[in-house]
């Protein structure tokens, strides 16, 4: 009877301890983002990072462990994942640290070898998540959201008139203002890209649309 096509196995008993790390991995990463991460933040935009991160790197490990590669290895590749950047939208502090995290337990949970209890592996999946909820809900209640915007009046960035660019970006975002953090100028133009923050707890915040950027076409 052929058990190998091209010189691999058809089937190895393998299978069930892949699909048991795999059913692990799976549960808690979906406590992390659709439990925890998503009811606060609501970037749907994310959840697809998140999500398709965890299963690459998760399979990506359990594959490359199987020609007896090191834990350094699945640990490389978590920082170089890390530190990468969307040029169509760049990722917030947090958001790069559940980034950080989806990838921590893919790797975690791939390579724990059988030296590792049971117990010992939920144990550190529990803490991860219990870590993350205590930080989400109990210690940092206020969460400060972001909006990028495009703005004009070039003059209210000046130090001086911070009180009338807040009044401004209030009158037009309908958010009470905590920060803005300044970048690209383009004084050509006279326009100025910002991140515009404010605490969600400090207003009913409806839906509101931010101001567009400037279309060369």
């Amino acid at each position: 009877m052929m058990n190998r096509i091209f010189g691999m196995r058809i089937f190895h008993p393998d299978l069930w301890e892949l699909l048991f790390k795999f059913g692990i991995d799976a549960i808690v990463l979906f406590v992390l983002i659709r439990v925890i991460y998503y009811p606060i933040h609501r970037k749907k935009e994310n959840l697809f990072t998140y999500f398709v991160f965890n299963v690459l790197i998760f399979f990506l490990c359990i594959l490359m462990n199987n020609v007896k590669l090191s834990m350094g290895f699945g640990f490389g590749l978590f920082a170089v994942f890390s530190i990468i950047r969307y040029r169509t939208e760049q990722l917030s502090v947090k958001d790069m640290t559940y980034l950080f995290a989806v990838i921590t337990l893919a790797v975690i949970n791939a390579l724990v070898s059988k030296k590792v209890s049971l117990v010992e592996l939920l144990f550190t999946n529990a803490v991860i998540l219990g870590m993350v909820y205590v930080m989400e809900h109990v210690w940092l209640t206020r969460h400060e959201a972001m909006r990028f915007v495009i703005y004009e009046k070039i003059d209210l960035i000046k130090p001086e008139n911070k009180s009338a660019l807040f009044a401004d970006l209030h009158a037009r975002l309908g958010v009470k203002v905590s920060r803005v953090e300044l970048g690209k100028i383009d004084l050509l133009r006279d326009t100025a890209q910002m991140r515009v923050f404010f605490f969600e707890d400090e207003q009913s915040l409806g839906t509101f649309t931010e101001i567009p950027a400037d279309n060369d076409d």
